[in-house]
């Protein structure tokens, strides 16, 4: 029977929409191609009115410890990108944010990533970064807390053998985006992908009911991964607890060892500094997604294609 402890991780899907900074100017035109683009809008400049003027020289961000809102921050300096400011909020109300401008057909900037469902949604692109503030594509690791494999060796060996890809990942968030419970979705994808999950389990026992706790966070990404892998752990007899942190505190949490492990790790930029910040007091299993991308993120119709056009 599953018994799940949820510490407000659900508040991190409904937090309430905060200002999305990112407001339309009365002057600024939207209209669609008038040939060969059948439902393609496309954001023009009004006359005098520059993209970055259609933004409110805002970049709609999530939360504020996150490595892809410091990123942010060294765009908005590396590309001289005079009054622009970055709003913070959180994956939800940024989302929510990227929803409400895509509905309206404004004008709308914001630091994603993938894998992530609005991509799936939502007809999206990521900015080119010439001068490559936002490095090269991510990989999401695995990091457990120090005497993790003497305490709780199976489910060390577990963490250690979890391996899957972006299209997995992303079955799960697409489908708690549709309004399914994330433990339904995990338990849901591991019902369809059993083989998958037997080569993380292969020879590993079964436990009686001992506690681990999983730190994440709260990006549809971190809880499609954190509720999947959980599912699995808790198949095996654990009982099982997820603890929402910050980013900053999720480290923290491992570190300390009031976390057991996190599968929500992304380096080796956007968390690389929480990782410094605590070298030595946890364990690296390495990597358990490839091919994950940050950067910032504009509705396809938005016709700029490179940071350095937001420059006003």
């Amino acid at each position: 029977m599953k018994k799940f402890k949820r510490l407000g991780l659900l508040a991190g899907l409904s937090l309430t929409l905060i200002a999305a900074g990112c407001g339309s100017d009365e002057d600024a035109a939207t209209e669609n191609e008038a040939e060969g683009t059948e439902g393609e809008d496309v954001v023009e400049e009004a006359d005098g009115v520059s993209i970055a003027e259609e933004l409110d020289f805002t970049i709609t961000g999530i939360d504020p410890s996150a490595g892809v809102m410091e990123a942010t921050e060294r765009a908005i300096e590396e590309y001289e990108l005079e009054g622009f400011n970055v709003q913070p909020s959180s994956d939800a109300a940024m989302t929510a944010a990227l929803g409400t401008a895509i509905e309206n057909e404004e004008a709308i900037v914001v630091p994603g990533w993938t894998p992530h469902w609005k991509f799936s949604k939502y007809d999206l692109k990521f900015l080119e970064d010439p001068k490559g503030v936002f490095g090269e594509a991510e990989n999401i690791h695995t990091i457990v807390r120090l005497g993790l494999e003497e305490d709780l060796p199976e489910a060390y060996q577990v963490l250690d053998n979890f391996y899957w890809t972006p299209e997995d990942m992303g079955e799960i968030m697409i489908a708690v985006n549709e309004g399914q419970d994330p433990d339904e979705a995990a338990a849901e994808w591991i019902e369809n992908n059993e083989d998958k999950v037997a080569e993380w389990t292969d020879g590993v026992g079964t436990v009686d009911g001992e506690s681990i706790t999983l730190a994440l966070v709260a990006w549809d990404s971190e809880i499609a991964s954190t509720h999947m892998i959980a599912n699995v752990l808790e198949d095996i007899g654990y009982d099982v607890e997820i603890s929402p942190l910050q980013a900053n505190g999720m480290f923290q949490a491992v570190a300390g060892g009031s976390a057991d492990a996190i599968v929500a790790a992304w380096l080796p930029l956007t968390h690389q500094h929480f990782m410094d910040d605590h070298e030595g007091e946890f364990v690296d299993l390495g990597v358990n997604l490839e091919g994950a991308q940050t950067g910032l993120v504009v509705p396809a119709y938005v016709e700029i294609d490179s940071i350095e056009e937001l420059v006003n």
